[in-house]
């Protein structure tokens, strides 16, 4: 068995009690507005072990949350631990305001493959990851049966438009459900096509890597689906779509393993494979929330202990598979005998990890994903040509930093 397995929760945090010497407190910021019962139970036993230690926990909705803990810091104020989006880890890290995180060889390799690419800035880490989330293809089968397809998984981009042109055809549902409102899963569903054609946004010395022949491949694809989408796609952001999903208007979309939870339980839905493109093969967006550890509390050392016993063996196992998250560890080369994401529709949101790219970290992010929603909208709108949107945006994005 795997040590980061068999070490048990108390050692890991009876390690670092000698660092608790004097009272001291843990400022704590959780975004999302709650604190998970997996969380709390290793804040319990990290108090327990502490003496004098003391762990303040303030959950704060997503909306405020991020632009709290930065607010925070930047006045001389920072909280010890923050969980947040890994997008804000290179601002953060940029200015100065957290500490670069050590992870061992085994804690490196304990990490499904591409996880911390999604932490990493400059060849450093700046976070740990927390929870993740891949994406697939759902599909509405009693949609597609009614249109007189055969509801099975298409393979490739061209298999997706000639089923979802089926759909559109032969019944009052569109074909596919694309987003293209203003909002950042624009962004998040034209990564997962451009994932699956191999792509990039930049490369891996960092320099901009979006004007390429994958971006105006995933493009077209958005032209050539465009006569099947739901109406007004210009309109819809993706967490929105799962109501035209349920309500049978629209055959298929791209959401998380979370979807399936939240269709009507009397659908015959099938989960596949984001369909590959010409130049690459399936893969997916890989995004991660992390906890960061803020400088300038004097018990920086102490909240890295902490974060690392919140993501360590059976603790995060236990967040990952109450909260219905993609692994982010690979617990079955850790010693688990049968871990969740080995049945049911889990082995299809597992399988893109390896071939999937990261959210990619910048300071400005509105700036970013302006960059994909310019590009997007401009191919729905009809305002350029795939060649002329895609070299905007590369343009574009060798302004944002």
């Amino acid at each position: 068995m795997n040590v980061i397995k068999s070490l048990s929760l108390g050692a890991i945090l009876l390690g670092g009690s000698a660092l608790s010497a004097g009272a001291e407190e843990l400022h704590f910021i959780m975004c999302g507005g709650e604190v998970r019962e997996a969380d709390q139970k290793v804040v319990d036993a990290f108090i327990a072990s502490h003496p004098g230690v003391t762990v303040n926990m303030e959950a704060v909705p997503w909306g405020t949350c991020q632009d709290k803990s930065m607010q925070l810091a930047a006045a001389g104020d920072p909280p010890s631990i923050a969980y947040m989006g890994s997008r804000t880890l290179r601002q953060l890290a940029n200015s100065d305001l957290i500490v670069p995180v050590t992870f061992s060889a085994d804690e490196e390799a304990a990490y499904q493959p591409g996880v911390l690419k999604t932490v990493t800035v400059g060849g450093q880490y700046w976070g740990i990851p927390h929870a993740f989330s891949t994406k697939a293809l759902y599909m509405n089968c009693d949609v597609i049966e009614a249109a007189g397809a055969e509801c099975k998984a298409p393979e490739t981009w061209a298999d997706l438009v000639a089923l979802a042109k089926q759909v559109t055809d032969n019944t009052d549902a569109a074909g596919i459900g694309i987003a293209g409102k203003d909002f950042d899963n624009t962004m998040h569903m034209f990564l997962d096509f451009l994932y699956s054609d191999g792509g990039q946004v930049f490369d891996a010395d960092g320099n901009p890597a979006l004007d390429s022949q994958q971006t105006r491949e995933t493009l077209q694809l958005y032209q050539d689906l465009l006569p099947y989408m739901e109406a007004g796609p210009t309109e819809w952001e993706r967490d929105a779509m799962k109501d035209l999903f349920n309500d049978g208007q629209i055959a298929m979309y791209v959401t998380g393993p979370w979807g399936y939870g939240q269709h009507n339980a009397e659908m015959h839905q099938l989960v596949a494979p984001i369909p590959h493109g010409p130049s690459g093969p399936s893969g997916t967006i890989l995004i991660t929330d992390s906890l960061a550890v803020f400088k300038g509390t004097g018990h920086e050392e102490l909240a890295t202990e902490l974060a690392k016993a919140l993501t360590t063996g059976e603790a995060q196992y236990d967040l990952d598979s109450t909260w219905g998250l993609t692994p982010i560890l690979q617990y079955d080369k850790l010693g688990w005998d049968h871990p969740y994401y080995l049945d049911g529709n889990w082995p299809i949101f597992v399988a893109g990890i390896s071939t999937g790219g990261p959210e990619p970290l910048v300071e400005d992010f509105k700036s970013l994903q302006a960059v994909f929603t310019n590009m997007v909208q401009g191919i729905m709108l009809g305002d350029g040509s795939v060649d002329e949107l895609v070299t905007a945006a590369g343009e574009e994005l060798a302004s944002v930093r």
